[in-house]
């Protein structure tokens, strides 16, 4: 018998458009012989499947469509930001008892939170960069930022993704706009020094109940850095999978990976970035909700591991039905 699968996009952030792209990659691949896929698009006003414009009942997350009434096995969450990877849709879901293909709500929580994410890391061991921190604009204090860090600075939303609202400053003089910036998409900024050295993206998930890591990508930007335009728009960065650097780099980051998927008790398909400054990763964030569109890092590392779109799609659905 097919499994129900509530495949759930869109979501609250500007990431929607990006959200809906791995949605209709997913649609077009998975196994359709397995599966009953509805696609539901998840707004702030609705949750409805998209096909037939038909709502979701919330209080049981069932569909009641002219064939009669719909009850999901699991739901696959594609949503990046907010609800799909703070853990609001988790908390909602579990609640219900129903699995679904992410980390547990505590975790993505947690996770989607930059600065308490890096200070969790921190304190396994594993090298973050100097950074601060402010949990609203009107302690925003530029000078500390002047004070405490050195230039060049990555200023960011601590929250959110896609590099959305994400600045490179080189000198003091820009920092008030940076901050400005990325106000625009969050109540809290992180601002970190900037890294030098080779961006690696290194995706984990459970293969037959052991973790494992895909193969490593070498992210080149043409951009300053890898910000919105350059992940998203096709010639603005090289996404070079397996990554063309040493070995003993490919070795600290999978072997980093592991460990942080371990220790963070993540589930599904996460993906670490980190740069390599030739002596040892540092961290740069985690992605508990990786993209799956054609453009997306993750679909490219499971290929370089001779596995498929639809194979990855069995894998993580099976993953999440024995949680």
């Amino acid at each position: 018998m097919k499994l129900n699968i509530a495949l759930l996009a869109g979501g609250y952030s500007g990431e929607s458009v990006i959200s809906l792209k791995s949605a209709d990659v997913i649609i077009n691949n998975i196994n359709k012989e397995k599966y009953n896929v509805f696609l539901i698009h998840v707004d702030k006003k609705r949750w409805y499947w998209i096909n037939e414009n038909i709502d979701i009942n919330k209080h049981d997350f069932s569909l009641q469509t002219k064939n009669g009434v719909v009850f999901f096995d699991l739901a696959f969450i594609m949503i990046h930001g907010s609800p799909g990877e703070n853990g609001l849709i988790q908390s909602y879901l579990e609640l219900l008892g129903i699995p679904h293909t992410t980390c547990n709500a505590m975790v993505s929580n947690l996770t989607f939170n930059k600065f308490y994410t890096t200070q969790l890391v921190k304190a396994l061991g594993v090298t973050t960069s100097p950074s601060v921190y402010f949990n609203n604009s009107a302690n925003a204090n530029p000078n500390e930022i002047i004070s405490k860090l050195k230039f060049p600075v990555i200023v960011k939303p601590n929250s959110g993704g896609s590099s959305i609202g994400m600045s490179k400053v080189n000198k003091a003089e820009e920092v008030a706009e940076a901050l400005q910036k990325a106000f625009k998409e969050d109540n809290e900024v992180l601002i970190e020094e900037f890294n030098v050295g080779d961006e690696l993206s290194c995706g984990v998930l459970r293969l037959n109940g052991e973790i494992k890591t895909l193969p490593v990508t070498l992210i080149r930007s043409k951009k300053d850095f890898f910000d919105y335009e350059a992940k998203y728009t096709a010639g603005m960065s090289e996404e070079l999978t397996p990554a063309p650097v040493e070995q003993n780099k490919i070795n600290d980051v999978t072997s980093l990976s592991k460990k942080l998927y371990d220790k963070l008790n993540c589930r599904g398909v996460v993906r670490f970035d980190f740069i390599h400054n030739g002596v040892e990763p540092v961290f740069l964030e985690v992605n508990t909700i990786p993209g799956m569109s054609s453009a997306s890092i993750i679909p490219q590392q499971a290929r370089a591991a001779g596995i498929n779109e639809s194979e990855l799609y069995d894998i993580i659905i099976e993953n999440a039905l024995k949680f």
